[in-house]
């Protein structure tokens, strides 16, 4: 493995055989396996389980690592191709990149989608171009549309729960007072559908999940044996659920128009979770949000400490998740 971009870009035993090493690892981290090796991990945008795990992570490994934030105690990067540079950002990605890829043995990035062009966004614009410039190997640590740690820790988390390969993972829209980044709902249902799982989608109209985010998960799970759909009906959705995964995010039908997007989120405050959604679920059903999350507007109280919650532990395994990671990656 070369780089971790994207789960989907590993079949499901190469998958599978990285959680089992998350596990490993987490039992016996082996102190010096990368002793001498260091991370650069590079905050386009914010963090902060991310940050602390692949730090803590890459501690445990014998490694080091070091953090940019652009404008932060740095320069701020520019991203644009052809850009007059006479204002704020005084740095380009074509210089800054390769220089803290040749100060690392690995480059994690993070760089949210710009949520103006939702085409720009599904082809990856931004993190493809910072990609291209990355002669090492290369983390994902969030991109407009994906999110492969996150997946890689919520598929060890469904794993130790003795969720089935083929149980029922509901990924629900859930109220937000702005529009967010798809990232992590495309990669949520798309680990789901690359484990075999019955993939539902459930959120509102206007709310749709881009045509050719859909279609990925659908070839994933019909590879894997599982099935992917979507639906306005709530309700529906939840019956036989062994996992109810919360995720915000923007219009799809409105993206890039934060007002038509906020009048259109104004009127769906009941999209809020709480024990009463879990009606027709399986007695044993969980409650999965990769945080942070808004107490009482995405999620009642009750039920985020309740026991049906496991985000908690969700966040933990991002660290032996990604130690598994940087292991396959940097061990020799």
């Amino acid at each position: 493995m070369k780089r971790f971009v994207d789960l989907a870009e590993l079949d499901t035993v190469a998958v599978r055989d990285l959680v089992t090493l998350a596990t490993r690892l987490e039992q016996s981290p082996r102190p010096q396996a990368l002793a001498g090796k260091v991370l650069g991990l590079l905050f386009m945008n914010p963090s902060l389980r991310t940050l602390a795990s692949f730090q803590a992570g890459m501690s445990r490994l014998g490694g080091n690592s070091f953090v940019i934030t652009p404008g932060a105690g740095t320069w701020n990067l520019e991203t644009r191709l052809g850009a007059v540079m006479n204002g704020d950002r005084a740095e380009h990605i074509r210089e800054g990149i390769p220089v803290l890829a040749s100060y690392s043995d690995v480059l994690g990035v993070r760089a949210f989608a710009e949520g103006v062009n939702l085409e720009d966004d599904l082809n990856e614009k931004v993190f493809q171009q910072i990609a291209q410039l990355v002669d090492k190997p290369l983390i994902n640590m969030e991109s407009a549309m994906n999110h492969p740690c996150q997946a890689l820790a919520d598929w060890k988390t469904l794993d130790e729960l003795d969720v089935p390969s083929n149980g029922k993972f509901v990924l629900s829209w859930v109220n937000h007072p702005r529009a967010l980044p798809l990232a992590v709902p495309a990669a949520a249902m798309t680990m789901a559908a690359q484990r075999g799982m019955e993939v539902v989608v459930a959120r509102p109209e206007g709310f749709e999940i881009p045509a050719a985010l859909a279609d990925k998960a659908r070839k994933l799970a019909t590879a894997s044996g599982g099935s992917f759909t979507e639906t306005t009906d709530r309700a529906a959705a939840m019956k036989g659920a062994h996992v109810l995964y919360a995720k915000e995010w923007g219009s799809t039908r409105h993206y890039g128009d934060a007002k038509a997007d906020g009048e259109l989120r104004r009127q769906l405050s009941d999209w809020k979770v709480d024990e009463s959604w879990f009606a027709n679920a399986r007695p044993e059903a969980r409650f999965m949000h990769c945080l942070p999350v808004r107490r009482n507007v995405v999620v009642a109280d009750s039920l985020l400490d309740g026991p049906r919650s496991v985000v908690l532990r969700e966040a933990y395994n991002r660290m032996p998740a990604q130690m598994a990671v940087l292991h396959r990656l940097l061990a020799r």
